[in-house]
């Protein structure tokens, strides 16, 4: 909890006085994983009125990433002259027939790493095998994935390769904010990706849908500050950008990180967990690098994926159900026999809200 600090009382207050005067209920959808688990830790969703909801959108990478890209990433591993390496809570994602860890265990040489040049080293240190790097991620993730390509090629090492399945958040909240079901007030835009793609980016945003879009930190007055702001937006009848993370994040953002990412990736359609199919939304290697690719040089098939029965992770990601909503919540679904990746992931909602009591 965070309750006691002067300045987040005040927050607080301010917060209070403005639902007050709100005709309706108001909802506020973040964004971004880390501001999700923010959330839940500290408690702030017990701190607002009843008439301010907040609700988690399509901001954790895992989560999103559909059944039918893991199944194929499962193809992938399973040959034994591949080494797969992925970030951490990738591996534990369910697939139709199970999940990467699953695959490890019967025998497939799955390594967890922690960036991706760790994948080109391990390509430099095992030059008789194919290392496959699972590229997931949004945008803070593509130019460090774009960054390997490049490195992996000025050493030649041919047995670097990436299935690539990085997704843009900029589309998806188009997607959203377009949808039927869209109940969306308000966006607490996602720091670490606006670091990377800039306040600017959320212009469209606002001038299509008039919702407003607050950039924030992660500490508790950062999440509260941004909560005001949105509200006095909504009090005033306007929309704009507020960027209060600005010490990090800049109009432009981040434009060598983007021309590295431009340079060596190029935009796809995509299938998301929960919103389905958006045009232009994904990445993929671009011509002059398709040779890293992981799908193409092994032809990887499609294949009829499933995705869990009665689970509601896609609804979760769309701000349409919380987590308790899910029959299958804290019974037999729970972080240590996950049914959903939204359970699975440091950023998942579902875990979130396991771990922290909501």
């Amino acid at each position: 909890m965070i309750t006691g600090v002067p300045a987040v009382g005040n927050l607080i207050e301010r917060i209070h006085e403005l639902a007050a005067a709100l005709p309706r209920e108001v909802c506020i959808m973040e964004i971004c994983g880390t501001h999700t688990m923010a959330i839940y830790r500290q408690g702030i969703r017990s701190l607002l009125p009843r008439n301010v909801r907040l609700i988690s959108g399509p901001g954790c990478p895992v989560c999103v990433t559909p059944t039918a890209v893991i199944d194929r990433m499962l193809l992938l591993a399973n040959h034994p002259e591949r080494i797969i390496a992925t970030f951490g809570d990738m591996i534990r994602v369910p697939g139709t027939q199970g999940s990467l860890q699953q695959a490890r265990g019967e025998g497939a040489d799955v390594r967890t790493v922690y960036s991706p040049m760790d994948a080109v080293k391990l390509a430099a240190e095992n030059p008789a095998r194919q290392v496959v790097l699972l590229g997931i991620g949004f945008e803070t993730t593509a130019p460090a994935i774009a960054a390997a390509v490049v490195e992996a090629d000025r050493l030649h090492l041919d047995n670097f390769i990436v299935a690539a399945a990085c997704k843009l958040v900029p589309p998806a909240l188009d997607a959203l904010l377009q949808s039927p079901r869209a109940r969306i007030d308000a966006l607490l835009c996602p720091g670490h990706v606006s670091i990377i793609i800039g306040a600017n980016a959320y212009e469209d945003v606002v001038r299509n849908y008039g919702v407003p879009c607050v950039i924030a930190g992660f500490e508790g007055d950062d999440i509260l500050g941004a909560i005001v702001r949105m509200l006095e937006q909504i009090a005033d009848g306007k929309a704009c950008v507020e960027n209060m993370y600005a010490q990090w994040v800049k109009p432009e953002g981040n434009v060598q990180a983007r021309e590295l990412m431009q340079r060596v990736l190029e935009r796809c359609d995509a299938e998301w967990r929960g919103l389905g199919r958006i045009a232009q939304s994904g990445l993929r290697l671009r011509e002059c690098f398709r040779r890293y690719d992981a799908f193409e040089r092994f032809a990887v098939p499609e294949v009829e994926s499933r995705e869990p029965r009665a689970c509601r992770c896609g609804e979760v990601l769309q701000g349409a159900a919380d987590p308790a909503d899910c029959t299958l919540y804290g019974k037999t679904c729970t972080p240590e026999s996950p049914v959903g990746p939204c359970m699975v992931s440091s950023e998942g909602a579902c875990a979130a809200a396991f771990k922290y009591g909501e």
